[in-house]
């Protein structure tokens, strides 16, 4: 166990018996009594304080193509070593990584093996990486080890990206704000309804962390998981499309990827070509100019295109494209928005 950040306990502290806690961290504000977690499970209050149980056990790591996390327009051709611990602060019913992810809340077992940050930097420059991905299950539960490795990431040249639900509390959004350079937001839906029911969690602090994010200059890119049945209608594309359009602009770049059949949602049917680009279209209709067609392997919806002439700037083959400087379109000298060099970045 390590020391926990951003928490606060509930009642007198100077008693003999240990008091409730709330942990700050995300926008569940989980009230955590003694001996027990919050809603992650992998924080735990232990005497009236809280604690992280993931702060050194790494439970998953590779070295990734950018363009896998998705990030189409950011430092592309280039690796991000990535890594994530288990854990997380929602229990989406559709959960890629529901192994990774769920375990600790359901079980109580927390896998991983006993990593510091320093050894993930050293294994990140031995790579040839040149940045850091907090990934694969929710980065905001093992915050702490996110924040040390993030600092040390910068002091050695390398990028920080975070792949996250947008969940955080603004407490932990400001306390983040000068370490990460890029991250992927999942925007799971539209409406409130789908977030209560199928994750656990609330539409509202999303859409506000994803404009916070967007200020504070990180670069950004959405994507959206379109479950039949449940967040494909055109009524919510449409609204999920003018909200990214309108509120982060319009060179936001949307992945609308598709799904497949997992966790507890076995019995829905995998996304339908058809419907992945159809809502790529009313995208670009609502006026966004890179929108991407995901997990579908060879679709030329993965290529990006200037939003002026429309010549094609990036072909990407499985999810990778040629490392090289794509600000402007060959044809036509349109700027291409993104970061394409570490010089773009501060």
């Amino acid at each position: 166990m390590h020391p926990a950040r951003l928490w606060r306990p509930l009642g007198e502290t100077g008693g003999s018996a240990p008091v409730n806690i709330q942990c700050r961290l995300c926008n569940h504000f989980c009230n955590i009594a003694p001996d027990e977690t919050g809603l992650c499970g992998v924080r735990k209050n232990v005497g009236g304080k809280l604690f992280t149980l993931v702060h050194d056990k790494v439970a998953a790591a590779n070295l990734d193509p950018v363009e896998k996390k998705p990030l189409y327009h950011f430092l592309p051709g280039t690796n991000t070593f990535s890594f994530g611990t288990a854990g997380c602060n929602l229990a989406c019913s559709f959960c890629q990584n529901y192994s990774l992810s769920t375990t600790p809340r359901l079980t109580g077992n927390i896998t991983g093996q006993l990593t510091r940050p320093e050894r993930i930097v050293a294994l990140a420059i031995e790579s040839g990486a040149k940045s850091i991905a907090y990934t694969y299950s929710e980065p905001t539960v093992f915050f702490e080890l996110m924040a040390e490795t993030a600092e040390l990431a910068i002091q050695h040249g390398l990028k920080n990206i975070m792949v996250s639900n947008g969940f955080q509390s603004p407490e932990c959004l400001a306390e983040l704000k000068d370490l990460i350079h890029a991250c992927n937001i999942d925007l799971k839906a539209a409406t409130e309804s789908f977030y209560h029911t199928i994750c656990n969690a609330h539409i509202r602090p999303v859409l506000r962390n994803l404009k916070t994010i967007r200020d504070m200059g990180w670069w950004l890119e959405v994507t959206t998981l379109l479950v039949p049945g449940e967040n494909d209608s055109k009524d919510e594309i449409e609204t999920l499309a003018r909200f990214i359009n309108d509120e982060l602009g319009s060179d936001t770049p949307w992945h609308i990827s598709r799904f497949h059949p997992t966790y507890k949602m076995q019995d829905h049917v995998a996304t339908p070509l058809e419907a992945l680009e159809q809502a790529a279209a009313i995208g670009k209709k609502a006026g966004l100019h890179y929108v991407y067609v995901g997990n579908i392997h060879g679709h030329e919806g993965r290529d990006t295109q200037c939003p002026a002439c429309g010549c094609t700037v990036i072909r990407r083959k499985s999810y990778t494209a040629a490392k090289n400087d794509y600000s402007h379109c060959p044809a036509c000298k349109a700027h291409i928005a993104g970061v394409w060099s570490t010089n773009d970045l501060r």
